[in-house]
């Protein structure tokens, strides 16, 4: 028979060259296997491979970008892969990398539900805008410096409405319409001390009783230094007054004071 044709190993067959041969073809077929390594193998050079049957097939049946026991990982065309477990950890650019400490526990730390908001036995992340919930966990021991509170707008009112301290501690408001009606405090933080601080605008126009509560809940009334009163007879009908409200019962009762009334500046 002739010589076969082949350019890689599984393409030779084991059965050649056969016995009947001419010993020519025999010489060819040496040749062949010599070509077909060459072509197989293209960039050994001139290096002795090591390289066992064993730490060869550590390779056997990998998936890229899937980490296995007892064999290679291979990334995937993302350069990623799945899993790795590591007894040590360092980053940074080669001869000057950095030795990570914390363990996997301590860096679970960072695994949080919502970005801003605080939750227990987690780090404390801000939103985007810079803003972080603390969600009525305690803040304990904290020195402030350059400190200042937001003055959230209640609008105008001219019937019934709540006050909620969710809002913010520092209101402002305007009253106007000169009817009578109820103003509810709401969600105190239970067991807490909380306090409310309005910036208001006509409060005595109108005939309006303050509540430790929502307006229609039938919470108790505010108390106030001279007895329970209403806003058209303890601030200005025209002008603007300064009033603040603090509860040592988480809400229950709240007591008023006049901080204020008719404030001018001459």
């Amino acid at each position: 028979m002739g010589v076969e044709t082949a350019t890689f190993i599984s393409q030779l067959s084991a059965t050649n060259p056969l016995a009947s041969d001419a010993i020519s073809q025999g010489d060819d077929q040496i040749r062949l296997v010599k070509s077909v390594l060459q072509s197989q193998f293209t960039t050994l050079g001139a290096a002795a491979v090591t390289t066992t049957a064993g730490e060869i097939n550590v390779l056997d049946a990998v998936t890229a970008g899937t980490a296995a026991g007892s064999k290679a990982v291979v990334l995937d065309s993302n350069a990623a892969v799945d899993a790795v477990k590591t007894a040590a950890l360092h980053i940074g650019a080669s001869g000057s990398e950095t030795a990570v400490t914390a363990t996997g526990a301590e860096l679970n730390y960072n695994d949080i539900t919502t970005l801003g908001t605080v939750e227990a036995s987690k780090v404390v992340t801000a939103t985007a805008g810079g803003v972080v919930n603390h969600a009525d966990l305690v803040v304990q021991r904290p020195q402030m410096k350059d400190y200042s509170e937001t003055v959230a707008a209640a609008g105008s009112k001219t019937s019934a409405f709540n006050l909620d301290l969710e809002s913010g501690n520092v209101q402002s408001l305007t009253m106007s319409g000169g009817g009578t009606f109820n103003i509810g405090i709401t969600n105190a933080l239970a067991s807490h001390s909380n306090s409310l601080t309005i910036l208001g605008t006509n409060l005595g126009s109108v005939t309006a009783t303050f509540y430790a509560g929502a307006h229609d809940g039938g919470g108790n009334k505010v108390y106030w230094a001279d007895g329970d009163d209403t806003t058209n007879n303890l601030l200005t009908a025209s002008g603007t007054d300064v009033v603040t409200f603090t509860s040592f019962d988480g809400g229950t009762n709240f007591y008023g004071f006049v901080a204020g009334k008719g404030m001018t500046n001459s």
